[in-house]
């Protein structure tokens, strides 16, 4: 089968991807290894900007937070409510956020392949000239012109490309995050996050009985711990503080996880007929883990790279590294940079700088909106943000 494109991976940065491509008139196939897959992830959505992408969410019954909660290890608590509107964050099942935008793919003209696993690359000439894949049935070949890497950080064609290695334990972060349903004392409006020595913990109501609830460890931690038991002593936690009840919750879903943590991998974007996108590519915030934002911007760039190249008849590196080039792949590359950088510095001596920061947020209200935007909107802090922690008071 041959397609102007094949992207491989239907969440959000293959559906977005593959939607621009389609409404530009080419065809393009969507391979993805399971519809009904959930990914693990809280579902927190907190850029307004996902209602221009995806104005459809607007009509849904969705939570809106306008309450944020953060405590710090050492005992600081960092509070905020907001006004509620249109566009508030909002926080999604990750299984319904992806049917959602996969359909709207499908209903732009995209052929949606499901229960197909991408294991390796169709080359001629040295070139890479489409895919292969693993079905219930047997194998398949999707050929195509350029092909777009969007099936998660686990994705076997990301490595054989050539344009990264595997992850490195210490490049990542490794979570358990677990869909509980029951009585609660959670403001359903709320989100909650509790920063450890390791990482930090997080709990999302999606309505008035069921919650995400989670943790994750970065980097060496990764080594130190182990992340069943410090999801069951948060848990435990969350119980005692009186957040959740004693009594048993039924489990919707549960999973262990890695997450990119290093910000975008500049060198691994592009190449000849190819390019990668997505958690794939490392489009994930260091700081929250928030990675649905940077999934569909680079699926965006990447669907008007895409038709542009199509349109010139050029598939070469030259041509597609326009992916790379454009001003909002720059400012994510720039952005995620620092926020990898700062989330080396909060967790130096276990945490001592968070819990500073903290203590900071208690003392002055201008520095509290700064952590706040910087932890939840993902933006970047005045150049001075360090320097007034690390000359700050236990």
């Amino acid at each position: 089968m041959k397609y102007d494109v094949v992207v491989s991976g239907a969440g959000p940065a293959g559906s977005r991807c593959a939607e621009v491509i389609a409404k530009a008139g080419y065809k393009v196939a969507l391979i993805e290894k399971d519809i009904n897959f959930r990914k693990p992830c809280g579902g927190g959505i907190p850029r307004a900007s996902i209602f221009r992408y995806y104005p459809q969410l607007k009509d849904l019954d969705l939570v809106k937070k306008n309450y944020i909660a953060m405590y710090s290890a050492d005992g600081h608590i960092l509070e905020h409510s907001f006004e509620e509107t249109d566009v508030n964050p909002i926080v999604i099942d990750r299984l319904e956020f992806d049917n959602l935008i996969r359909n709207i793919a499908v209903d732009a003209g995209a052929e949606l392949f499901d229960k197909n696993i991408s294991y390796d690359f169709i080359y001629k000439d040295q070139k890479k000239i489409g895919i292969r894949t693993k079905t219930p049935s047997g194998t398949n070949e999707y050929l195509a012109n350029i092909i777009v890497v969007a099936d998660g950080m686990s994705s076997k064609l990301a490595h054989k490309s050539g344009l990264r290695e595997k992850w490195s334990p210490l490049n990542i972060g490794i979570g358990k995050a677990e869909i509980l349903e029951g009585k609660n004392n959670l403001n359903e409006k709320g989100s909650y996050f509790f920063f450890k020595k390791y990482g930090y913990g997080w709990i999302f109501p999606i309505d008035k009985q069921k919650f995400n609830i989670g943790t994750i460890t970065y980097y060496e931690n990764n080594l130190k711990y182990n992340i069943r038991n410090l999801f069951e002593e948060f848990l435990h936690e969350s119980q005692n503080r009186n957040f959740l009840s004693k009594e048993a919750y039924k489990v919707i879903w549960s999973a262990i996880f890695p997450e990119p943590a290093t910000g975008v991998l500049e060198k691994s974007l592009y190449d000849d007929n190819i390019i990668i996108v997505g958690d794939a590519a490392g489009f994930v915030g260091p700081i929250s883990g928030e990675g649905i934002h940077g999934a569909i911007i680079s699926g965006q760039i990447a669907g008007e790279t895409s038709v542009n190249a199509l349109k010139n008849d050029d598939f070469t590196a030259n041509s597609l590294k326009g992916f790379k080039k454009h001003p909002k792949i720059k400012n994510l590359i720039r952005l995620f940079k620092f926020q990898r950088n700062l989330v080396t510095f909060f967790y130096e001596n276990e945490g001592e700088n968070l819990n500073k920061l903290f203590k900071m947020v208690e003392e002055s209200k201008e520095f509290k909106q700064i952590v706040i935007n910087t932890f939840i909107f993902g933006q970047n802090p005045p150049k001075d943000f360090i320097s007034r922690i690390k000359g700050s008071k236990n």
